[in-house]
């Protein structure tokens, strides 16, 4: 083969697989020897390698036996290592759940995917509890970004050890968590294509949580073809029913506040180059300001980010024990803050909210929202390792579009559209507002050629 079978996309192994002229137990077996030949060993923290090579087999023999599942059957996931697997611990990045209660069954949508065949292969590196869009972790490694040439780069977080696994080649695809840009933020920084759906969109159990009111899944993969594949099997249906949508008279709002401040020029120019092209291809595109982006900003600041007041009633016990010594430091403190937040100031957050997301929804209508996924490309990992107060500072702005979205209840799907300083990947952010993630896949999906230009 010209390419690993970790380098395909699903699509592209899927027909090798159907085909015969791949076999599910041989892509197994080559993507494990991928992995373990491959150099950065903080990719993954386990690897299911007996579980994988079950279901590797039995996609074998169905396939020989004229019964495939379907598209996916015997197709590779690893999956970011808060996704409750059957028989072991859920450790969400962090050493104080290491010692847990065994899972005693897979999260729902592992199971879903199982259903369609998928071969599970690993768990994935992520930022400890999800709680940062960098993707730093002392307890299992860093993963580094593959696309650096010049110096070890961030992977983007949370979902590290996902966004990298896929940008090296390693598998196909991994399924990631989003709440505040954990999927598409490194997408964006690994030259990928991730794909947030809307909060609810599928089942939540078996995934430990962040904070319930934004948690969102979604992949990361190689094109959108493939994320259209993954979303279907993840709501169970048999085949995905994503229409193409036309280009010609799409309309496109970029906003004119908050996502550009701060914006590297090299961003902005890869942004720019991608749009000017859609509009070409017959895009409509309006710029306006969003108000509601401001009052986020302005909530946040008078009553502390809803995110974090949700993560420390979560771990509020756990941080006034022993095991906050034995968490990332950077993580207590940013996870501390939100005891700041009263119970009154929360249900004013909460109320808040839905006025905006009502305010948004109407001003939107039924266009896409377009803007870069992330203001920078990747930062060198050394001094964020060793400044906290550039680790703060970088970790907000890396955030600062993504959670946007969340906080919105937006969907919303990152696409690679050039590059940046050192030729680091640039992401062009579509979204749309809730429950229209249809519309939004379909004109992905007409779009991405588009948006990539010359990206490969």
């Amino acid at each position: 083969m010209s390419k690993s079978f970790g380098a395909m996309s699903v699509a592209q192994l899927s027909v090798l697989i159907q085909g015969g002229a791949a076999d599910p137990v041989g892509v197994a077996e080559a993507v494990f020897e991928s992995i373990v030949n491959h150099a950065d060993k903080a990719v993954f923290t386990t690897l299911l390698e007996s579980r994988a090579m079950e279901e590797a087999r039995a996609a074998s023999k169905r396939l020989r036996e004229g019964r495939s599942l379907g598209l996916l059957d015997g197709i590779p996931i690893a999956w970011k290592d808060l996704f409750d697997i059957e028989g072991l611990a859920t450790t969400a990045g962090s050493v104080v759940l290491a010692k847990d209660m065994l899972a005693k069954r897979d999260a729902a949508v592992v199971g879903l995917l199982r259903q369609a065949g998928m071969v599970a292969v690993g768990r994935t590196n992520m930022s400890e509890f999800a709680f940062s869009g960098l993707g730093i972790n002392p307890h299992y490694g860093t993963p580094v970004n593959p696309r650096g040439t010049d110096l070890p780069r961030i992977p983007g977080g949370s979902s590290s050890g996902a966004g990298v696994a896929v940008a090296a080649g390693l598998v196909p695809v991994a399924m990631g968590t989003d709440t505040g840009g954990s999927v598409r933020i490194p997408a964006a920084f690994n030259g990928i294509v991730g794909y947030k759906a809307t909060h609810g969109r599928y089942a939540m159990a078996g995934v430990y949580p962040l904070a319930k009111s934004l948690d969102s899944l979604g992949p990361l993969c190689r094109n959108v073809r493939d994320a259209v594949w993954i979303d279907a099997a993840m709501r169970g249906l048999t085949a995905p029913a994503v229409i193409v949508r036309p280009l010609q008279g799409l309309e496109l709002l970029v906003p004119e506040n908050v996502v550009f401040d701060g914006a590297e020029p090299g961003v902005v120019a890869a942004f720019e180059a991608a749009l000017d092209r859609l509009h070409k291809a017959g895009a409509q595109v309006s710029r306006a300001v969003i108000p509601a982006f401001d009052e986020i900003f302005d909530l946040m600041t008078s009553y502390g980010p809803l995110v974090t007041a949700e993560a420390f009633a979560l771990h509020h016990e756990r941080l006034a024990g022993p095991d906050a010594d034995r968490m990332d430091h950077r993580v207590v403190m940013r996870t501390r803050l939100g005891a700041k937040t009263t119970l009154a100031d929360y249900l004013r957050i909460l109320e808040a909210r839905g006025r905006l997301i009502a305010d948004v929804e109407r001003l939107v209508g039924d266009r896409l929202i377009a803007f870069p996924t992330v203001a920078h490309v990747a930062p060198p990992i050394g001094p964020l390792e060793q400044d906290d107060e550039l680790f703060f500072a970088t970790n907000n702005k890396t955030l600062r579009n993504t959670a946007l979205g969340n906080f919105l209840d937006w969907c919303g799907v990152s696409i690679p559209c050039g590059t940046g300083v050192s030729g680091m990947p640039v992401g062009l952010l579509l979204s749309a507002t809730a429950r229209r993630d249809e519309a939004l896949l379909g004109t992905a999906l007409a779009a991405e050629p588009v948006i990539r230009g010359d990206f490969a």
